[in-house]
C-alpha cells in the first residue's frame, strides 16, 4: 500500500453523508460543498432491516425478482448533481450501496460520469456474494449459526441472498489503483473508513491498533447524525436543530482519532453523543470486524473543544479467522392492524378485544401473534385523540390466507363489541424475510477490485487468529458495596443516557452514566437479572452483561431478543430502538445523595 505521499503526513478528513437508505437527501450535497473540505466521503446503505424489507418487495412480486438486481438507485440520485464537485475537490467517495449488484451500479455511476465529460474513475468489488456456494459448504459443515454453531439444515433450501462482510483492504486497494469512486456490497460498516484511512496512511496489514482506531472511527461515524445528536437520550440539553449534520472523522496516521462536523451545520458531538454511539449495536467488549478487532474498553473520549471529541489509547487484536455470512430467507407472510379503544373504561375495553382476538387466533395457524395496547388515555381529555389508547394487532402465517382470516375476524367484532370501535388497516399483508447470521472462515471470501478496464485485483488478507470470546458474566453482579442510607425513587434515566439496537436475534442495549458520581452505583446495581426485571423479559431470556469502565457504561447484550431475526419480528419496536428509553423510563430506588434537587 503506498498510501498519499502528499498527505500521509496529515490526518486523512473522512465526512459521512448516509447512515440508511431513505436517509436524508440533502447530506452527500452537503458533504461534497461543505468547508473544510473532506478528503473521503463514505455513504452506508445496508442495514440489515432494510435489505429484509428490500429482498421481500423483490420476491413477493408476482413474477418475483431475484435480490441480485437490487442496488440502491438513491445514490446514484444524489451522486449525480455532486460529481463536478467531487472531480474538482479531487475527493474519494466509498458507499455500499451496490447492495446485491455491485456492477450494475459501478455501471450506471460510470454513464453518469462519462455524460459530464469528466474523468472520474469507478471501481467495484465483489466477492461478497456466497449464495452459489452456500450448498456445498453447508453440506461440508463448514457453514454454521454464528450464535448457536448449527448447520442451515432444510433451511438451506429457503436462502435467497447470502453474503459475506468483507473488510476495508479492497477498499483501499481500489484507492491505490486510482479510484475516485469505490462501490461495494456488503463490506462492514466500519471497513468503509478503515479502507480509505490505511490507503491514505499506508498501515500495514499488521497495524493492529492504528486499524482498531479506524474501526472506531468508522463505527461512530457510519449512522450519519447519530453521532452528532440524533437518537440521543439527552437531547433536551442540546440544541434541537430542525437538521442535524453529519459526523466527520479525522484519523492521523498514529490512530489518533477526532469526531467533529461541519461549523456551519446542526447537531452537536459531544462526548455521550460519541458514546451513544460507540456503544451502538455491539456485542461485548471486543468488536470483532473481518481486518482487526476493535478493544472497545480501550477507548478514552475527551471533549477537545466545541463539537469535537478525541479517541486515544485505542487497541486492536489480529482480525478473527471468521467472518458473519448474512442470510436472507422468506419466511412466510405478516399483517398489522390497529384499533382504538377510547373514553371511560379503557382497560375494561382492551380486555374485552383481548379476548375477543384471542378466541379468533387461537383457530388460525399463526407463526406469531402480538397484541400490544400503546399508552394512557387522559383524564378529562381535551380531544378524542387524548381519549385513546391505540392498540397494535399482528400477526405472522406461512400461509397468507391466514392473515386474510385474521383481519376478517378482527372485522367481525366491529358491531358487536367494545363501544366506539374503529380502527386502522395498518399495512400488508406482506412478506416476512428473515436472517440467519452464518459463520465461515475468511479464507472462503475472495475479495477482488473490479477497475474501469476491467482489470480484476486480488486483495490479500490481514494476518488472522482464532477469537476466544470471555466467558459471560454471571446474571447477578459481585457484591461490591452496601448502598444503606436515604432513599429516593426516580426514573433511571435521571442517572443514566441509554442507546438500543439490534444485531441478528439479539438486541444490544449500553448504558453509561450521566456523570462520574453515579458510576459506583450503577455498576454495583444493575447486573443482568436487574435489567431483566426492568424490561419485563421472560425468565427463560438469556442476558450478558459487560462492564466498560473506560465510558462509565454498561452493555447488556439481551440473547433472542427478537426471535428468529429482527428483520422477521413483528413486534410494535422490530429491532429494539426504544429498549434503552423504555428502561430509563422505569423508576429505581437510588441512593439520595445522587439525586439533585
Amino acid at each position: 500500500m503506498t498510501g498519499m505521499s502528499d498527505g500521509a503526513r496529515r490526518p486523512i478528513r473522512i465526512a459521512a453523508f448516509s447512515g440508511a437508505v431513505g436517509d436524508y437527501a440533502g447530506a452527500l450535497a452537503a458533504a461534497a460543498r461543505g468547508e473544510p473540505a473532506a478528503d473521503v466521503l463514505i455513504g452506508d446503505y445496508l442495514a440489515e432491516f432494510t435489505m429484509a424489507r428490500v429482498i421481500a418487495s423483490l420476491c413477493s412480486r408476482p413474477e418475483p425478482l431475484p435480490p441480485s438486481v437490487y442496488h440502491c438507485a438513491d445514490f446514484l440520485r444524489l451522486v449525480t448533481p455532486e460529481l463536478e464537485t467531487i472531480a474538482a475537490r479531487g475527493m474519494k467517495v466509498v458507499v455500499n450501496a451496490g447492495a446485491f449488484d455491485p456492477p450494475g451500479l459501478a455501471r450506471a455511476v460510470r454513464g453518469a460520469i462519462e455524460a459530464r465529460g469528466l474523468g472520474l474513475k469507478v471501481a467495484h468489488l465483489v466477492g461478497d456474494d456466497m449464495l452459489p456456494r452456500l450448498r456445498g459448504l453447508a453440506e461440508e459443515g463448514r457453514l454454521v449459526h454464528l450464535e448457536t454453531g448449527e448447520g442451515p439444515g432444510p433451511l438451506i433450501d429457503r436462502i435467497v441472498a447470502a453474503n459475506a462482510y468483507m473488510g476495508g483492504w479492497g477498499i483501499a486497494a481500489a484507492l491505490d489503483a486510482g479510484a475516485d469512486i469505490v462501490i461495494c456490497g456488503r463490506v462492514s460498516d466500519a471497513s468503509l473508513v478503515l479502507g480509505p484511512a490505511a490507503w491514505w496512511h499506508g498501515w500495514a496489514m499488521d497495524d493492529w491498533d492504528r486499524l482498531a482506531a479506524a474501526v472506531a472511527a468508522g463505527h461512530i461515524i457510519e449512522c450519519g447524525a447519530m453521532a452528532t445528536g440524533g437518537n440521543f437520550a439527552g437531547f433536551t440539553a442540546l440544541p434541537r436543530d430542525i437538521r442535524l449534520g453529519y459526523p466527520v472523522a479525522e484519523i492521523a496516521a498514529d490512530g489518533e482519532v477526532f469526531i467533529t462536523k461541519r461549523a456551519d451545520e446542526g447537531g452537536s458531538v459531544t462526548v455521550d453523543t460519541v458514546t451513544a454511539q460507540l456503544l451502538y449495536e455491539i456485542q461485548g467488549p471486543r468488536y470483532l470486524n473481518p481486518d482487526v478487532i476493535l478493544h472497545v474498553d480501550s477507548i478514552q473520549l475527551t471533549q477537545d473543544g466545541p463539537d469535537r471529541v478525541r479517541l486515544s489509547g485505542i487497541k486492536g487484536s489480529p482480525a478473527p479467522e471468521t467472518t458473519k455470512i448474512g442470510c436472507f430467507y422468506p419466511n412466510g407472510w405478516r399483517q398489522s392492524l390497529w384499533a382504538f379503544a377510547i373514553g371511560l373504561e379503557v382497560q375494561e375495553k382492551i380486555d374485552w378485544l383481548e379476548r375477543q382476538m384471542r378466541s379468533l387466533v387461537d383457530g388460525l395457524a399463526l407463526d406469531d401473534y402480538r397484541f400490544e395496547p400503546c399508552g394512557l388515555a387522559a383524564d378529562d381529555p381535551a380531544s378524542e385523540a387524548a381519549a385513546s389508547v391505540p392498540i397494535r394487532l399482528a400477526a405472522a402465517a406461512q400461509d397468507k390466507a391466514e392473515l386474510g382470516r385474521f383481519v376478517e375476524g378482527y372485522a367481525s367484532f366491529a358491531l358487536g363489541g367494545i363501544p366506539g370501535f374503529h380502527g386502522d388497516g395498518g399495512g400488508g399483508p406482506d412478506m416476512r424475510v428473515d436472517f440467519w447470521p452464518g459463520l465461515a472462515s475468511q479464507s472462503l471470501v475472495e475479495q477482488r477490485v473490479v477497475m474501469d478496464d476491467g482489470r480484476e485485483l486480488n486483495v490479500s488478507r490481514p494476518p488472522m487468529q482464532p477469537f476466544r470470546p470471555a466467558a459471560a458474566a454471571p446474571a447477578a453482579a459481585p457484591a461490591r458495596r452496601a448502598w444503606g442510607g436515604e432513599r429516593r425513587t426516580v426514573p433511571l434515566g435521571s442517572l443514566v443516557f441509554a442507546r438500543s439496537g439490534d444485531k441478528g436475534a439479539n438486541a444490544n442495549l449500553g448504558i453509561w452514566c450521566r456523570d462520574a458520581a453515579s458510576w459506583d452505583w450503577v455498576r454495583d446495581t444493575l447486573d443482568a437479572a436487574t435489567v431483566g426485571r426492568l424490561l419485563g423479559l421472560r425468565q427463560d431470556m438469556t442476558v450478558e452483561r459487560h462492564e466498560l469502565p473506560n465510558v462509565k457504561g454498561l452493555l447488556f447484550v439481551l440473547r433472542r431478543y427478537f426471535g428468529e431475526s429482527g428483520s422477521g419480528n413483528i413486534g410494535l419496536d422490530p429491532i429494539g430502538k426504544g429498549i434503552g428509553e423504555f428502561l430509563r423510563a422505569r423508576h429505581v430506588e437510588v441512593p439520595a445523595a445522587l439525586v439533585s434537587g
